[in-house]
């Protein structure tokens, strides 16, 4: 005889348990650094992506991982910069060489981590999907972490960035504008992503550095940001398209035309304190993470050979 459908028990969420001696808990590209150089298992909630425009100095050997050692000037009004490969290239290798190593086995489809002394339970937007038992935990920070650390009650600071389209006014030379103040600190121009294939036309990123206070106050929004952007670029002598002379002589330009794209804003780290001693808050150095690249490298032969 058939059961009814109201006796039939709907299966239990499968929850994945993972063991393991050490783990780091970030995603940050320190992060994965130290967790390709040991040889670690890495968690996080969501990834966190270098910022397009940063860059690595221009000595990095990325060899060892299969890439290039590629370096580019950025021309500013004062002198030009030569940067090395952009840190967001080495973040992706790095991860997918983890992920390959089966170092990051819940990569992308963890939502939030919660740790309750014993177990680190990673759950998505919907269950828990993962509970991981560990022996010592490298903390390099994350964005919706609960219980590994205590963090400070303070006024959060952020760095903010203000991405803007030209639609009049976006070819010129210039890659960086750098200023003295912390609202619109860094301007980036870029190639378009907004036009298919090579164009010379620039849209503009716009970092500033604020705190919760200021977020929200119209003195320093997306639209305040546009302005000093604008103001930066003609104190500078940038001009839009050539329009012609006026009666007297004077050459004329059309006036710049942009258009705001959206706003994105990440915390800037801190220094959490760690109340277990299973959890040590890492402070190594991307720098000195790096030297060591070439080296460790040779644990991912097999892998590396494949690239």
């Amino acid at each position: 005889m058939k059961k009814s459908p109201d006796t039939i028990r709907p299966a239990k969420s499968a929850t994945i348990i993972y063991k393991h001696d050490a783990i780091v808990i970030g995603s940050n590209l320190t992060a994965l650094l130290y967790a390709f150089n040991n040889k670690l298992p890495i968690f996080f909630s969501h990834p966190r992506r270098p910022f397009r425009f940063d860059y690595l100095p221009i000595d990095t050997q990325l060899e060892c991982v299969g890439l290039s050692n590629e370096t580019r000037l950025l021309h500013t009004h004062s002198e030009n910069i030569k940067v090395g490969p952009a840190e967001e290239e080495l973040w992706d290798r790095l991860l997918f060489i983890l992920s390959l190593n089966g170092q990051a086995p819940l990569s992308l489809l963890c939502d939030s981590l919660r740790y309750n002394g014993k177990i680190l339970v990673c759950s998505n937007e919907y269950s828990k999907i993962a509970e991981i038992e560990f022996d010592k935990a490298y903390y390099f920070g994350d964005d919706n972490c609960t219980g590994l650390v205590e963090k400070e009650v303070a006024d959060t600071s952020y760095i903010c960035y203000d991405w803007i389209a030209f639609n009049r006014g976006g070819k010129h030379e210039i890659d960086l504008i750098e200023t003295l103040d912390d609202f619109v600190k860094q301007i980036w121009f870029y190639p378009s992503d907004r036009i298919d294939g090579n164009t010379h036309v620039k849209d503009a990123c716009i970092v500033s550095h604020l705190t919760d206070s200021t977020m929200d106050e119209f003195d320093y929004s997306q639209t305040m940001a546009r302005f000093k952007m604008i103001h930066e670029m003609e104190e500078r002598g940038m001009r839009g398209m050539f329009n012609g002379y006026s009666p007297t002589g004077t050459p004329k330009y059309y006036k710049f035309r942009t258009t705001i794209i959206g706003r994105e804003r990440r915390p800037q780290s801190s220094s959490p304190l760690s109340p277990s001693e299973k959890v040590d808050v890492a402070t190594e150095s991307q720098a000195d993470l790096l030297k060591a690249l070439a080296e460790s490298s040779q644990q991912y032969q097999k892998i590396l050979e494949h690239i």
